[in-house]
């Protein structure tokens, strides 16, 4: 697996502020996500260039000691601001009644958080999966991570991810959004961005 890192020191404050998802923890733990301190969102394109922020309420993930990661939306809990347009996602794109999650999955040297200090932060680039409505695709994650403290590690997306709904067999769903909303087009790609919080679970 590439991975490529950095490393600078800055104030616990600022550091905070540097969220994110999937990283490892010490050989010697495991991690979990606090879902209170974690967010994905990402983004619709319709008629061209208009953009709408999406997000998915309910969240779970961890970190194993040997730094396989996992964390999985529930596509059901997708979350629009419109009610109509929430079941019609969850409906004619996710088709939640067969595929009730998304799953991100990657591999992270467990010792890379091991040796960083409160206050620090890394920029981390690894290899993943993202497995969506049936079909897995591989992603590169672009991230930064920041200990806050021993037992709290924040990550986000330096570089959003672009999910391609052609790849995942999305396209019909799309399609049916479309032409219910009389639109004249949906972009297929589709930004991804994530701030994710991971506490020692040891």
């Amino acid at each position: 697996m590439t991975q490529i890192i950095r490393t600078a020191h800055l104030p616990a404050a600022l550091a905070a502020c540097l969220l994110g998802a999937t990283i490892a923890g010490p050989a010697t733990a495991g991690w979990s996500m606090d879902p209170a301190r974690s967010h994905l969102a990402f983004v619709s394109i319709k008629a061209k260039d208009v953009g709408e922020v999406n997000t998915f309420q309910e969240m779970s993930g961890s970190i194993g000691d040997d730094g396989a990661v996992t964390v999985s939306m529930a596509l059901d809990s997708v979350e629009t601001l419109i009610p109509i347009r929430n079941e019609r996602m969850r409906e004619l794109l996710f088709k939640t009644a067969d595929y009730k999650d998304a799953t991100l999955t990657a591999k992270i040297d467990p010792a890379i958080i091991a040796g960083m200090q409160p206050g620090e932060i890394r920029e981390i680039t690894a290899e993943g999966n993202l497995s969506l409505h049936g079909a897995t695709q591989p992603m590169i994650l672009s991230m930064q991570a920041a200990k806050v403290d021993g037992g709290t590690v924040m990550v986000a997306s330096s570089k959003p991810l672009i999910v391609d709904a052609a790849k995942f067999g999305l396209t019909d769903g799309v399609e049916k959004l479309r032409e219910i909303a009389g639109l004249d087009s949906i972009s297929h790609a589709v930004p991804v961005t994530f701030v994710m919080t991971f506490v020692d679970v040891e």
